[in-house]
């Protein structure tokens, strides 16, 4: 169901399209088709990121391969359906249903000329799918010559690729972000029209963060965990103001306790391996050969099935919970995993950033989309624009406003100041007043005087201090600050 903005720019769609040409309407319908979708995230990233072990985790299912395959080499996008099924999309916009293999997942090789296949739709009777699309990229910086096709596809052809309606990214990367990194996110818009990716639309993660050596980041005090999150820090920082945040997650870790691969004969084994020796304990950590190798009670099959599904570091976590606990569950000892994972961390900036605003994030998508269909033809760019900025004139649209001057901001289209420039990304990262706001756990009466306070000083900045472009913005910051003390005084913020 379109939420109050999305349902506004599907009005404003209907009344243009009997205005514009034959092209331009049938963009105007794809554009109507998007608005009453669920949201779509794309999830991006180089080759061997556990992009897709990531986005089993996040669906709560081992549905998409992570080896090497014909599959991993297409776009997928996983969507809530009836009943569980493949489609795979040829560039003729034929479908051929296929089912998902024993184990449940997309089969690793489908059997099929990849040149005559545009992407899959894989349909979940999930509850996650059912206001989220999560659409899985190939591989960035493949060395396979056709995954680097197919990914240049992705970047360069947005508007006649499966991944166009994606409106928002979530971007995997692992270690440190490289500069191709940094032109990849850059390059991969969120919908048809090329709207960059911003604070408004775009997270990262740091995957694999057990891999992360504590001894190469100061701060971290031999803490992998510790030194995961200052490295997510300063990746944030880099990456600012294309990302709204970094967050440090370990995928395999989330894969294998969210999706049900972590089993109580997993737990059992774990159980033995806590009763051995601290030496032996401490030896066999140094690394997965000596692991699998070392002499103890427990198989070396065992052991090499634990590695494959939680790494050195899950397994050390796994066992001193067990230490600890040693009555533990199995149940708990899965929850205590996906704690450890940081998954719960991810889930709850998608929430934030993503579903909490999905509504405004898909009315922006939308307006810069018939922006872009109507931009060749003078009158129907005209008219498109007249009737953008009627609904943009209105209360309930300055959401609207507000993502956009974020975009500006975000793509560099008008530079601030550093501090403003925050300033402008902190009130526009969030739908939480105290966030908003940057006083977190303060009265509501300190919000609703600050609020004010900085509508003010915004409208100050806008008249006398600010070049015509930061005006525009400048304005736009002022009206969310009045709104957000006019939403706090309506709620007794003066109390």
């Amino acid at each position: 169901m379109a939420g109050p903005l999305s349902a506004a720019v599907a009005r404003l769609v209907a009344t243009l399209r009997p205005q514009v040409g034959p092209a331009t309407a049938a963009g105007f319908d794809e554009v109507a088709r998007r608005l009453s979708a669920p949201l779509q995230v794309a999830v991006a990233g180089r080759i061997k990121s556990g992009k897709s072990t990531l986005v089993n985790a996040l669906i709560g299912r081992r549905v998409a391969p992570v080896g090497v395959g014909e599959c991993t080499r297409l776009v997928t996008r996983f969507q809530y359906g009836a009943v569980d099924r493949i489609e795979v999309v040829g560039v003729d916009g034929s479908r051929r249903v296929l089912p998902f293999d024993a184990d449940g997942m997309i089969p690793a090789d489908l059997d099929v000329d990849l040149d005559t296949v545009s992407h899959l739709e894989a349909y979940l009777t999930n509850e996650v799918l059912r206001d989220l699309t999560v659409i899985d990229t190939p591989g960035l910086g493949s060395l396979d010559s056709d995954s680097v096709s197919r990914t240049e596809k992705v970047l360069d052809q947005v508007s006649q690729d499966a991944v166009a309606g994606a409106e928002a990214v979530l971007y995997v990367f692992t270690q440190t972000v490289r500069a191709d990194d940094r032109d990849t996110l850059r390059a991969f818009t969120a919908a048809t029209a090329g709207r960059e990716a911003g604070p408004v639309n775009a997270i990262a993660v740091l995957n694999k963060a057990d891999t992360v050596a504590p001894e190469s980041v100061a701060g971290s005090d031999g803490d992998v965990r510790r030194a995961a999150e200052i490295l997510a820090g300063k990746q944030a920082a880099a990456l600012r103001p294309r990302v709204a945040d970094v967050l440090p997650v370990m995928g395999l870790l989330a894969e294998s306790a969210e999706t049900g691969a972590f089993t109580s004969a997993d737990a059992d084994a774990l159980r033995a391996l806590a009763e051995l020796d601290e030496a032996s304990w401490t030896t066999m950590l140094m690394s997965a050969d000596l692991f699998t190798t070392w002499e103890c009670a427990v198989p070396a099959a065992t052991r090499s099935r634990l590695l494959a599904k939680l790494d050195l570091y899950g397994i050390d976590r796994a066992v001193r919970a067990v230490r600890a606990e040693p009555g533990i569950a199995a149940g708990a000892l899965r929850r205590a995993l996906l704690d450890a994972s940081g998954l719960d961390a991810v889930r709850a900036k998608l929430d934030a950033v993503f579903r909490a605003r999905a509504d405004g994030i898909k009315a922006a998508a939308a307006l810069a989309s018939i922006t872009a269909l109507a931009a060749s033809d003078p009158g129907e760019r005209q008219r498109v624009h007249d009737a953008i900025e009627q609904l943009l004139g209105r209360p309930e649209a300055h959401q609207l406003r507000l993502l956009e001057a974020l975009t500006l901001i975000a793509a560099n289209a008008v530079t601030m100041p550093e501090d403003l420039a925050d300033e402008v990304l902190r009130v526009g990262g969030s739908g939480d007043i105290p966030t908003q706001l940057g006083l977190v756990g303060r009265p509501p009466h300190e919000l609703m005087a600050y609020a004010l306070e900085r509508a003010g000083w915004w409208r100050s900045f806008a008249s006398f201090g600010a070049t015509p472009a930061q005006s525009r913005v400048a304005h736009v910051v002022h009206r969310a600050y009045f709104l957000i003390w006019q939403q706090l005084r309506g709620a007794g913020g003066g109390a």
